[in-house]
């Protein structure tokens, strides 16, 4: 492995989604680098104070903006060479946003309101505005759930919900006005979501519900209406004891498999063209190594000092029963699999179950096997497949002794790689950290790492000769007041008007006159 240098970081520092920039919010400015030579590309000055009431700092999906956002503003700068600022007030009646993010492209923004009240979709664009009422889903953890933009299009599909009654609408790529409507035949569902191909779109029921997954064509008519596997009272015992409904569902990057998971330890694998069961997939309760499964288990090592100080796996050769969670008694037991991804080939698929929280299985689609089992002694809370380079694997667990740690896996290495932060800065690694694959064009792969004060990258190369994501050149260093040792390339001030400056103003009072031409025009999409 080779370790960049490392450099200055912040709470809110993250690697651009192409993988060539990285972007820190410090107090007064944003400092933009570039992964190749981990210079200041760019450095973007903030009002006084901004940074201490942020909510919200993302990437735009094509990598050219950043979204800056408070309890009451909304900022949009271009994060390369343009000078392009947007501006959006939200209303002073919501407070603040829920969740605030990008939409399909770099020119809109979706704003969420608390309690479900509206979604807003700001295009920076045309200067306009559409609120449409009450969103489903609505928080940072579950607004994803209840909308989806289809990626040949850009049609947006959302769940919304009034008086007790799901609805699903499909908006205009470029107005997002309402282009058809309808009820599903839900009870209570629990999310929707376009294939990756955009060929369907798919919405399930909630967990509490009986199973049923519905396939509607991008007209809002249905395909296939799922209802559950085919059980048999012999061999589905594990089926028919546990809860039914669906906890968890995850759609193929190729389009092609849909995995469907209930309370039980079962995952039913959808063949998509025919949308008919394709394969079962049965976790054991005791895993048995052969030929074409590995198992891998966690072993803390002892420093000198007494203490724990490393990660290291070891295979099994023998039976071993996973670390499975025991019921007290006092509250209902809760199982089933809660995290299911594929990889970027679709060929391989993790998943985690409720009641082994520490364990990851990896299966294999097309032989329908179980490949490796890897066991952790605390709970693995990040899953994340390699974008571009198939199997392979990005691991995170919960705990202070794991803060420092990032776990990486392919088929043919010999169990989860640690990788350990610990050693590589010169102090404790601090506050919350944060570890992502890094998108690169370079054959080995590379992974950002961050906490509040440093951050760095590490390349997965084992050959010193190889290319690396970046040159070893000398590193220019940013203090708090936004000064760097290098004369940037770019400088874009909040304080100075941009060339291309565009201001929104959200706000429930629309008796004031526009102040100028690019003033907040606001349509309503109700049902």
């Amino acid at each position: 492995m080779r370790f960049s240098k490392v450099l200055e970081s912040s709470p809110h520092c993250h690697p651009s989604p192409d993988g060539k920039l990285i972007a820190t919010l410090l107090p007064s400015c944003i400092v933009v680098r570039a992964v190749a030579s981990l210079e200041v590309c760019r450095t973007i000055k903030l009002l006084p104070d901004l940074t201490g009431g942020v909510t919200s700092f993302i990437w735009s999906p094509s990598s050219t903006r950043i979204l800056v956002a408070t309890s009451d503003q909304i900022y949009v700068f271009s994060a390369r060479g343009s000078e392009f600022r947007g501006t959006a007030k939200v209303p002073s009646s919501l407070n603040k946003s829920a969740f605030i993010d990008f939409g399909a492209t770099d020119r809109e923004v979706c704003i969420w309101s608390p309690f479900g009240i509206k979604l807003t979709l700001v295009d920076f664009t045309s200067s306009k505005a559409v609120e449409i009422a009450n969103p489903k889903f609505y928080n940072a953890a579950s607004a994803t759930k209840g909308s989806s933009f289809r990626a040949s299009t850009h049609h947006l599909a959302l769940l919304t919900r009034a008086s007790g009654k799901d609805m699903i609408s499909i908006h205009s790529p470029t107005t997002r006005e309402i282009e058809r409507s309808w009820y599903p035949d839900t009870i209570d569902a629990q999310g929707l979501a376009w294939t990756p191909d955009g060929r369907w779109l798919v919405v399930w029921e909630s967990s509490a519900q009986a199973p049923r997954v519905l396939f509607y064509t991008p007209n809002g008519h249905v395909f296939k209406d799922w209802r559950g596997p085919l059980l048999d009272a012999s061999r589905d015992k594990d089926l028919l004891q546990s809860g039914t409904g669906i906890r968890t569902l995850a759609l193929s990057p190729d389009g092609r498999h849909t995995a469907i998971a209930n309370g039980s330890t079962c995952i039913c694998i959808l063949h998509t063209p025919s949308m008919v069961e394709a394969m079962r997939l049965r976790h054991p309760q005791v895993v048995q190594p052969k030929d074409t499964l590995q198992i891998w288990q966690e072993q803390n090592t002892l420093s000198n000092t007494g203490s724990f100080s490393a990660s290291a796996f070891v295979k099994a050769c023998q039976a071993v029963t996973p670390p499975w969670i025991v019921s007290n008694g006092l509250q209902e037991p809760i199982s089933g699999c809660n995290l299911a991804k594929f990889d970027s080939s679709s060929s391989l698929l993790a998943t985690r179950l409720e009641d082994a929280p520490g364990t990851i299985w990896i299966w294999d689609i097309p032989s329908s096997d179980l490949r490796a089992v890897l066991m952790y002694h605390a709970t693995v809370t990040k899953l994340e497949w390699h974008p571009m380079q198939p199997e392979l694997l990005l691991m995170r667990c919960e705990g202070d002794s794991y803060g420092s740690l990032v776990f990486v896996w392919d088929p043919l290495s010999n169990g989860p790689q640690p990788v350990n932060m610990a050693h590589r800065v010169s102090r404790a690694v601090s506050g919350k950290t944060y570890a992502t694959w890094l998108k690169t064009t370079t054959e080995s792969a590379a992974v950002f790492f961050t906490d509040n004060a440093a951050c760095m990258i590490i390349s997965l190369t084992d050959s010193d000769g190889e290319t690396l994501p970046w040159r070893d050149c000398s590193i220019s260093s940013v203090n708090h007041e936004g000064h760097t040792g290098m004369q940037s390339s770019g400088l874009a001030s909040l304080l100075e008007d941009a060339e291309d400056s565009i201001n929104f103003d959200m706000d429930d009072d629309d008796t004031s006159e526009p102040d100028d031409t690019f003033q907040f025009s606001k349509k309503f999409t109700g049902h």
